[in-house]
């Protein structure tokens, strides 16, 4: 073998695993014993599909995927407006679903769920027709996730509690355990709660991110006085926009801001209030 070339690591398949021929399977893919793998299912190499795992549908699965005993990916949405519609789920690499995790397709016509890169989620999440992860996202265990939601990278959830339907979380956001998820959750902010309010800035989140030292610490600063712009003074949210937009705003900023104006626009839940707040 010359230098720079790579060898094909072997399929491993179970005896008692139950592969369609048609399923595509790239080199070093593992099938644990009982595993179920539908026709049309493609799994990207590396990829370990545990004990008992189901996989079916149109699902694409990236390379070093681990899907853990008794998941069940790509299955038909729970979505009475279903009519089985040619829908897939697609994922990318590098993600780990523990034990019993389901991700459905998505509803209608062309539509996708999506879930991007190096995202964990634990035991017994539940992720809901036509929902999009980004990437680096970590969800405990027992979150039930409804239909349409967003959320954006490194985003941290709290396990055991429930995300309303077409609510947005945004990125570096940390939930708390057991938070009513109603509404939408702004970025790099800390929500806690029953019914959830934002607490504050996840500044440990955001410190061990590296944003806190981006610009020698001006981006943090200026997004701790946007933060505290729109939701400790006497603006609502939409003057408190307009306000923060009068000044140049680096990135951290910038997300936030934008996220919230879309948050107020049509077709979105809002966003949480803060703690005592509007």
């Amino acid at each position: 073998m010359t230098e720079g070339q790579t060898v094909d690591k072997p399929i491993e398949i179970h005896p008692s695993a139950v592969v369609d021929p048609k399923a595509e399977l790239a080199s070093g893919v593992v099938i644990g014993p009982g595993a179920v793998i539908g026709p049309d299912v493609v799994i990207g190499a590396n990829s370990w599909i545990g004990p008992h795992a189901v996989l079916d549908g149109r699902l694409t699965l990236g390379r070093d995927n681990k899907v853990f005993p008794g998941a069940c990916l790509g299955l038909e949405p729970q979505d009475l407006k279903y009519r089985g519609a040619d829908t897939e789920v697609v994922i990318g690499d590098g993600n780990t679903f523990r034990e019993c995790v389901t991700i459905n397709r998505a509803t209608e016509d062309g539509e996708r769920t999506v879930v991007g890169h190096h995202n964990l989620l634990m035991a017994y999440c539940h992720l809901g027709h036509n929902c999009e992860l980004g990437d680096n996202i970590v969800m405990s265990n027992g979150i039930q996730v409804a239909g349409h939601v967003v959320i954006e990278d490194r985003a941290v959830v709290g396990g055991c509690l429930g995300i309303h339907q077409f609510v947005h979380i945004g990125g570096m956001a940390m939930v708390g355990g057991m938070t009513r998820v109603d509404r939408d959750v702004p970025p790099y902010c800390l929500v806690e709660g029953h019914p959830g309010r934002v607490r504050g800035l996840n500044k440990v989140g955001l410190r061990r991110s590296g944003l806190a030292a981006r610009h020698d610490g001006a981006e943090f600063k200026q997004l701790q006085e946007i933060w505290t712009l729109l939701y400790r003074s006497d603006l609502v949210i939409a003057e408190g926009l307009k306000l923060a937009r009068q000044q140049t705003l680096l990135p951290a900023a910038e997300h936030l801001c934008g996220f919230l104006e879309a948050s107020i626009g049509p077709k979105r839940r809002g966003p949480l209030p803060a703690q005592g707040g509007r």
